[in-house]
């Protein structure tokens, strides 16, 4: 999306790169109706503690996620996507705050598997 929204383009139309654009942001869409929930999966399937904690964060991750699909969606109801539609898609706190969750529970899902397991001592 950087590099469509650098290109300038009053419009899509025509444009292969639109046509790219247009299927990322479907597929984007798609992913974000059940993110929440595929996390929330992982949480169960670790059995990661406190739960109350996690599932805190997963109802922030389904806001954040909800948010950031009503702007893709109001963009793909577009009849054209300009490069300035795209840049102010980037730029958007509910990408920006959807994205930053991504990160944040990744990384705490890696460090959950990469920790060694405590051994108990007699």
């Amino acid at each position: 999306m950087l590099a469509y929204a650098a290109q300038g383009l009053l419009g899509d139309a025509g444009s292969q790169t639109g046509g790219q654009l247009r299927e990322l942001l479907s597929r984007a869409a798609a992913a974000l109706g059940g993110l929440s929930a595929q996390y929330a999966a992982l949480v169960d399937s670790d059995e990661l503690e406190p739960r109350e904690t996690y599932d805190a964060f997963l109802q922030v991750l389904g806001r954040d996620a909800a948010d950031a699909l009503a702007a893709i969606k109001l963009v793909l109801a577009q009849r054209s996507i300009g490069s300035q539609l795209v840049d102010n898609l980037n730029a958007s706190m509910h990408i920006r705050a959807m994205l930053t969750d991504i990160f944040l529970i990744d990384e705490v899902l890696k460090s959950q598997t990469t920790e060694s397991p405590q051994t108990s001592k007699p």
